[in-house]
């Protein structure tokens, strides 16, 4: 069972995010927070596996709790919502540790899967939305030298490679498997030992690892 917290500072978003993970039999919603610091306390009192995190709240924003509770050991699987799809504070968020970000349009079947996929170590971007947040978050990046970005990549196998480039294209797990021909279990493997090898807490950070050594154009 994959436990879910949810915060934003309006109780009708609370309630109607609430009644849709409700209606799945492998959700469930251990509790709610107003604000970013309520937020964080209610991740030490309850430890869920996924975070549904508003960006924009007073008190503290959903970007500054995201960092926080990133930094910790053992985080859980932090969603950003937001109503707009080029939010600053969404690619901000990302860049701290977010797992990824949903409209808070989003369709409930969405919802669903994008939990999901964050409980189990995936992310719900698609290509074009990556390559937007790769674009975003670089465009003040230009000036890191190339080498040293494929310094970092000297110790990674052929296979982590491939599956590295594929992140950067946007794909998940399901459709890396299917894309280079191995298990999705194998997959997961090589995302596993990618996070630990370029210190990244995200598949948007892998991207922009690949993005910044000229993997992915």
């Amino acid at each position: 069972m994959t436990s879910v917290l949810l915060v934003d500072d309006e109780a009708l978003v609370r309630a109607g995010l609430r009644l849709i993970l409700e209606t799945a039999d492998d959700l469930t919603v251990v509790g709610d927070a107003e604000d970013g610091r309520a937020a964080i306390e209610a991740v030490g009192r309850h430890r869920p596996d996924v975070v549904l995190m508003d960006v924009r709240m007073p008190r503290m924003d959903g970007v500054t709790a995201t960092a926080t509770l990133r930094a910790r050991a053992d985080p859980p699987s932090i969603i950003v919502l937001t109503t707009f799809n080029a939010d600053d504070d969404v690619f901000r968020a990302l860049a701290a540790g977010a797992t990824g970000f949903l409209l808070k349009d989003t369709p409930p079947t969405e919802l669903l899967r994008a939990v999901r996929l964050a409980a189990a170590g995936d992310a719900m971007l698609s290509p074009s939305v990556t390559r937007q947040v790769i674009t975003r978050i670089t465009a003040e990046d230009r000036s890191r030298p190339r080498r040293e970005a494929l310094a970092r990549l000297e110790e990674l196998t052929g296979r982590e490679r491939e599956v590295l480039v594929e992140i950067g294209r946007g794909y998940p797990n399901a459709e890396i498997a299917g894309r280079l021909h191995m298990s999705e279990a194998t997959v997961k493997s090589h995302v596993s030992h990618l996070f630990e090898k370029l210190a990244a807490t995200n598949r948007v950070q892998l991207a922009l690892a690949a993005f910044r050594a000229g993997l992915v154009d």
